[in-house]
């Protein structure tokens, strides 16, 4: 249950925010954070807390950028739904008419009968390539050198040959190998390369200038990730060295994320994707209501796009986790206002409480225990 102000100060709501902030990185002793949020005019403020460097005892900066993990998923279905709208790609289409040629495609699982709206609602089926022992295996064998990555055609095989986890449409599974495929069928079908299509249709045309690639290891305003010193990759406990590069090669997330980018951004993008204006045409219904809906569905996914339950009504958003970095981005249809956060630290974040307490922060609102 929540008790919401009548009325709310925008000084009283900027320190309120900072505040709740302030206190999250106490209590989970993550190393920082950045944050924003937009309210329903689109006035973004953006803020920061703790440090971005411990070693160095940098402050993070308002500006400061991480990687946004699976965020990115959010921009890869929104390029796939715009190429949809001009004809050059269907939603329905088979993944077979446009991949199927390839060496190694009658070796995929459900290959006969997925299509690209299965794959970006996760309902195909395919295993994910990032919990499987040999894409850690690989990962570990790439460990000391940050400028080998694995390419799209080398996470495909992890999946290859194994039995789907379901029939095409008839459950949900996460899986980031599915938005690797749908990568492939972007690049096939506009003809250009995926990161030249995102920057011209998003990242350019809404000015959403803190948000770029994060297709190699040098990225410039990056704040030091931190995870847990034994950890599956086999990976540093800080994956960004001293001379600001990463420790390890981002490239190979590609479609399943693949970009680095700041709050300030997400809630921009979170506004204007959930409010139908970043593509022409009507195209939330499609946006928000595709997907595996049964009774056992254990979440409710559309096109790249999660609907959460929140002690605020529906959200509509993605989380994102990288090696590093966790991220979370909302947007509350009811108040109209979006939120979003960026920690330096990949491990023990419970982001939908921490989420909640922002909202909560953002909108004067008093969470009782059983909120979170």
């Amino acid at each position: 249950m929540v008790s919401c102000a009548p009325a709310d100060d925008p000084d009283a709501r900027v320190e309120r925010f900072q505040a709740a902030l302030d206190a999250l990185r106490a209590e989970t002793e993550i190393p920082g954070a950045t944050a924003a949020y937009s309210t329903p005019d689109g006035a973004v403020r953006g803020f920061a807390t703790g440090l971005a460097n411990v070693e160095l005892d940098s402050p993070m900066e308002v500006e400061s950028r991480m990687l946004a993990g699976s965020i990115g998923k959010t921009f890869v279905a929104a390029t796939a739904i715009a190429a949809s709208r001009e004809g050059k790609l269907g939603l329905d289409d088979r993944l077979a008419d446009w991949l199927g040629t390839e060496d190694w495609y009658a070796r995929l699982p459900n290959g006969s009968t997925v299509t690209l709206r299965h794959l970006l609602t996760h309902s195909s089926g395919l295993l994910d390539h990032v919990y499987l022992d040999p894409f850690r295996a690989a990962m570990d064998r790439t460990r000391g050198d940050a400028t080998a990555s694995l390419s799209p055609r080398e996470l495909i095989e992890f999946v290859l040959d194994a039995e789907p986890l379901f029939a095409v449409g008839e459950g949900y599974a996460y899986s980031d190998t599915g938005y690797i495929l749908v990568g492939l069928v972007l690049e096939r079908a506009v003809g250009k390369p995926y990161y030249d299509q995102v920057r011209e249709r998003f990242l350019d045309r809404l000015e959403l200038t803190r948000t770029r690639p994060s297709d190699r290891p040098e990225l410039p305003g990056l704040a030091a990730g931190y995870l847990e010193t034994k950890n599956r990759f086999g990976l540093p406990s800080r994956v960004v060295g001293d001379d600001g590069s990463m420790r390890y090669n981002p490239a190979t997330e590609w479609t399943g994320g693949g970009l680095y980018s700041n709050p300030q951004d997400l809630v921009r993008w979170a506004k204007l994707l959930y409010e139908g204006r970043a593509i022409d045409g009507d195209y939330l219904d499609e946006l928000l209501h595709s997907g595996y809906r049964g009774d056992d569905a254990t979440a409710v996914y559309g096109l790249g796009a999660y609907q959460y339950q929140t002690s605020f009504g529906p959200a509509y958003g993605h989380g994102g986790w990288i090696p590093g970095y966790n991220s979370a981005m909302r947007y509350f249809p009811a108040e109209r206002f979006a939120l979003a956060i960026q920690i330096n630290r990949s491990y023990d974040n419970d982001l939908p409480a921490i989420v909640d307490r922002l909202a909560a922060a953002y909108l004067g609102a008093a969470l009782t225990p059983s909120d979170g």
